[in-house]
């Protein structure tokens, strides 16, 4: 029988859904920097990494406070290269996700650079994974892809000039590729063995991603020009406390305890909450063609959730019915032993039950 009780799944619920529409708002508060004042994408990205890890190492602290046992819980060891490489192409890959996003914003818009950007990144994941992990993409994850490339076409092709620009749907792919690369690795070192705090590997992942971005921004210009100081101020701190710290910290306690799946579903919230803010706040105009693009993504990132949940419905059918061939059933001593067969319990970093969680990690 399960311990986890309607309280906590429903309160990880709530986290979620929070986590989801402060992320899709991130853009939003992008867009009006961008009108009020001359900053630009990197810049933006500097001072969200910069602001973002201060919070963050501020809310460690206070987790490590309150739950002082945590930090000394027995985690399988990953390897200091393994670490380090984490760190750096999460990094890496955020910094890249992160700018091009804020890039996409200001070419094409709030909606679309939103919709095509979270619309391609689980494509490219489950067509990196085929490629490069050798996972089965399954017809549902073919049908997905499909969907995908449909719906980026449309949005593309249909959108009209005045509404969708190729230079930002490229920009936001290219956004999409960031997000997908440091889930494929994430994967990748998974397989390899070893846990790793996800929060942690954020918290210095930004701190690796505003060190990157300094140059770049500081050539782009670091501080504002403005008629509005004090408005900018408010909205970069915005940008990094709400859709930055306080989404992640909420994500992560949520995705602790939701499955992955149902993460995946509930994150939709966040390129649908931006098309909300873009039409009714910031006046966007979205034609019939996209509008229908936007619909593909969303349904092929659905179709990709509803995928994994039968695959693994599947997986945890296949382990019961293992567990009652009378001398197959392993021994009491092996009940308590990892999905790897070690002995040890699955961590958050192994290839065990935590896996499919694992994959719903975003670098937002």
């Amino acid at each position: 029988m399960s311990n986890v009780s309607a309280a906590p799944v429903g309160r990880s619920l709530f986290f979620l859904i929070v986590a989801g529409v402060a992320w899709g708002t991130a853009g939003a508060a992008a867009s009006l920097v961008f009108l009020v004042s001359d900053l630009g994408p990197l810049a933006l990205s500097f001072w969200r990494c910069a602001g973002g890890l201060v919070l963050l190492l501020g809310a460690l602290a206070v987790r490590r406070r309150r739950s002082p046992l945590v930090s000394r819980t027995p985690r399988a060891a990953e390897p200091r290269r393994n670490r380090l490489l984490r760190v750096l192409a999460t990094g890496i890959g955020l910094t890249v996700f992160q700018s091009a996003y804020f890039a996409a914003v200001e070419a094409t818009g709030l909606a679309v650079a939103t919709v095509v950007t979270l619309g391609a990144g689980p494509v490219l994941i489950a067509l990196g994974a085929r490629l490069a992990l050798g996972e089965r993409l399954g017809r549902g994850g073919i049908l997905a892809v499909g969907g995908a490339l449909a719906g980026l076409a449309v949005l593309v092709l249909g959108g009209g000039g005045a509404t969708v620009r190729p230079a930002g749907v490229a920009l936001a792919v290219l956004s999409a590729t960031g997000y997908a690369a440091v889930t494929l690795l994430t994967r990748w070192l998974g397989r390899a063995g070893g846990g790793a705090d996800a929060m942690t590997t954020s918290t210095w992942a930004f701190a690796v991603g505003a060190v990157g971005l300094l140059p770049m921004a500081a050539a782009e210009g670091l501080l504002p020009h403005t008629a509005e100081p004090a408005k900018v101020l408010v909205l970069l701190v915005y940008v990094a406390a709400v859709p930055t710290a306080l989404a992640y910290a909420l994500y992560f306690a949520g995705a602790a305890v939701v499955r992955a799946a149902t993460v995946s579903v509930i994150m939709l919230l966040e390129p649908v909450s931006a098309a909300v803010i873009a039409v009714t706040v910031l006046g966007e105009r979205l034609t019939g063609a996209t509008v229908g693009g936007t619909l593909l993504l969303i349904g092929a990132v659905a179709g990709l959730a509803l995928a994994e949940a039968r695959d693994a419905g599947a997986r945890g059918a296949g382990v019961r019915s293992a567990g009652v061939r009378g001398a197959d059933a392993p021994s009491a001593g092996a009940r308590g032993a990892g999905a790897s067969g070690t002995g040890a319990p699955s961590g958050p970093g192994e290839p065990g039950a935590s896996a499919p969680r694992r994959r719903a990690v975003r670098a937002r």
